[in-house]
């Protein structure tokens, strides 16, 4: 990092104890945080968090035109604020006015007069409480009016970000971190939402409450006025060269934020294998160093915009003392009233501190800019295409597929399906073997159109499948994976996941093919059991089964299996093979499988390795040629003997 060595000139106070002994959740992102006024000048801390936009004036200009949807209820808010804002800037001269009636009354009376006009001085408070009131009820409407907006805006932010991430490549989640993508969900989001619910009321009232204190000083006194403008710069100065200084520490704690956040998610997801492989140290001395990272970077941000509350306090107390010398004077020679010093005073307080909230706003709004840069960055990326022009229909696709001369690789230098050509007739049972990294499944995810090929062309009967929409090209298949993917929910809904119109009975018949039937018979609350968050409430084989009769309720033309079996027992493994022989029954099936011992009735099996078919043909005719598959299948005879 170019600034290291002068990050290490600021002393720091000593980290928490105990950091490195267990990983802790990370720390929500760090802001300022508004201090209590006083002093001239008052606080100046930076609200929020958060990095430079490298375009701030293309984002914001985005974020403006969206924002121009709600234009009516913007131009409520802003007659709100005003309104509100104008009467609480007459509430302080009304003030003073009663401060100087009992003033005048007791001076009066010492002299002999009538004393305090009691009736005159409940008309000004009653005046004043009117003010306030009608201030406060249309600060409640704009602010009412602008939390409408800003939560319809995140609604749609939200709404859009996980519609976006359905038509994204694959490839896209190959090269970005799921930590990332979530980062911009929900901290990107909620950035956005609390900078502009709180930036855009301040903007305005800030704005229009400095240019109406500012004529309300000027009609009780030109001088004074002048005397506490001769402030303002060294506050300026002052601001300006601790917002510079303190910008860099923000831009590296939300840096490291992400990659805490990123970590935590990681850790957590593989928790078990964490534990297993007794990583918990390791995994807690780097969580550590990257905590230590955020938790200096943080400090030094909070601890710098920390510094403008008592330097600003102790300029604004020489301000007042000098305002209030002045003010006695003018009083003294009746130049003004002395209601009018304390109004004054009340102006000076209401005068500086919209100007340090401006200075707040100039910041939120550069972190609202970097994290509507973010999720526009995201909202923005390049789609897959959905759908084509003119798209073929799937009606009366019997299944027939061909591969011709293939080529695909994850990224453009790395090719690993070389020339890749097969063809396979309706219905028949193929099975695709061959080493690790041979490229099984990738032909899987290429016919369904998770990646698209570099060059070739994939057929089913006979019609390419880039003609057809995805969504329709997909429901042709049926596919079963070696991770067995369930979600929260009940084992019904599950089931129903492949075909959500499925009626209760139809899901049943699909378990009893599965032979999963009599094993959900058996849970206390049958089909209505809720599998947990990563169904850990069964075991691997009974996850499998469940994701088998999710395949055969959708009943696809084109069946797929990756490993299906790979992850059951011998006994639960006869279950599936006779649930599969029937199911593939009329269909065409394309079955991954490293224990060749499963496959040996397969119609075809396509033995593949380093991205190319290397030998086809049935068990036997590969057996009899004594090539790779047979040096494979000896192999883990052997093994298994």
């Amino acid at each position: 990092m170019n600034n290291e060595k002068k990050n290490q000139q600021m002393p720091m106070p000593p980290r928490p104890a105990g950091s490195n002994q267990q990983m802790p959740m990370p720390p929500r992102p760090a802001g300022g945080r508004r201090g209590p006024g006083g002093g001239f000048g008052g606080p100046a801390h930076l609200m929020m968090a958060g990095q430079k936009a490298k375009d701030f004036k293309g984002t914001m200009k985005k974020l403006l035109k969206i924002l121009s949807r709600y234009k009516v209820s913007f131009f409520f808010i802003f007659i709100a604020a005003i309104t509100g804002t104008v009467f609480s800037i007459i509430g302080p001269r009304i003030m003073g006015n009663a401060t100087t009636t009992i003033t005048e009354g007791i001076m009066s009376k010492i002299q002999g007069g009538p004393g305090i006009d009691f009736t005159a001085l409940g008309k000004i408070i009653l005046t004043i409480i009117v003010l306030y009131a009608v201030s406060a009820a249309f600060n409640f409407i704009q602010g009412w009016l602008l939390n409408g907006i800003s939560q319809k805006l995140m609604y749609k932010f939200r709404n859009d970000i996980s519609e976006k991430i359905h038509r994204l490549p694959m490839n896209y989640f190959d090269k970005v971190p799921h930590g990332e993508i979530l980062s911009r969900i929900t901290n990107d989001v909620d950035t956005l939402n609390n900078s502009l619910s709180q930036g855009l009321t301040t903007l305005v009232t800030s704005v229009i409450t400095v240019i109406g204190v500012l004529f309300m000083m000027l009609r009780i006194s030109i001088t004074m006025t002048l005397l506490a403008l001769l402030i303002l710069p060294i506050s300026g100065f002052v601001v300006s060269k601790v917002i510079k200084k303190s910008q860099k520490y923000f831009r590296q704690q939300q840096e490291y934020l992400g990659r805490v956040n990123a970590q935590v998610e990681e850790v957590f997801s593989g928790l078990t294998i964490v534990k297993a492989f007794n990583k918990e140290a390791e995994s807690s001395r780097e969580f550590a160093a990257k905590n230590d990272k955020l938790y200096e970077s943080a400090w030094k941000s909070q601890f710098l915009s920390g510094l403008m509350m008592p330097v600003m306090q102790f300029i604004g107390n020489l301000g007042y003392v000098g305002v209030a010398i002045l003010g006695g004077y003018l009083a003294i020679i009746g130049k003004i009233k002395v209601g009018d010093i304390q109004s004054f005073f009340v102006y000076i307080r209401n005068f500086t501190q919209p100007i340090n909230q401006l200075t707040q706003v100039a910041n939120m709004f550069q972190a609202t800019a970097a994290a509507a840069e973010r999720v526009f960055e995201f909202l923005e990326a390049e789609e897959e295409p959905q759908t084509v022009e003119n798209p073929l229909k799937t009606e009366g696709i019997q299944g027939n597929v061909e591969f011709r001369n293939v080529k695909f690789g994850y990224y453009p230098d790395k090719i690993v399906i070389k020339n890749f050509n097969a063809k396979i007739a309706q219905g028949q049972k193929v099975a695709i073997v061959g080493p690790t990294g041979a490229g099984k499944t990738t032909i899987v995810k290429l016919l369904m159109r998770f990646y698209d090929i570099n060059d070739g062309d994939i057929l089913i009967d006979g019609k390419n499948i880039r003609d057809f929409n995805r969504s329709d090209l997909r429901k042709l298949f049926g596919m079963v994976l070696q991770d067995a993917w369930l979600f929260n929910g009940t084992i019904m809904d599950n089931i129903r996941y492949s075909k959500l119109d499925a009626t209760d009975e139809e899901v049943i018949r699909a378990a009893k093919a599965a032979h999963v039937h009599h094993f959900i018979s058996t849970l206390p609350d049958g089909y209505k059991m809720v599998l947990n968050e990563d169904a850990s409430n069964v075991s691997q084989g009974q996850k499998q089964l469940l994701t088998i009769a999710r395949a055969i309720l959708a009943d696809p033309k084109i069946l797929i299996l990756d490993e299906a079996t790979s992850s059951v027992d011998t006994r639960t493994e006869l279950l599936i093979q006779k649930a599969m022989d029937s199911l593939m029954k009329g269909r065409t099936c394309f079955i991954i499988a490293h224990r060749l011992s499963t496959i040996r009735d397969a119609d075809l099996i396509l033995v593949m390795n380093e991205g190319d078919i290397v030998e086809q043909g049935t068990h036997e005719e590969l057996l009899a040629k004594g090539g790779f598959y047979a040096k494979l299948y000896n192999s883990q005879f052997e093994q298994s003997a």
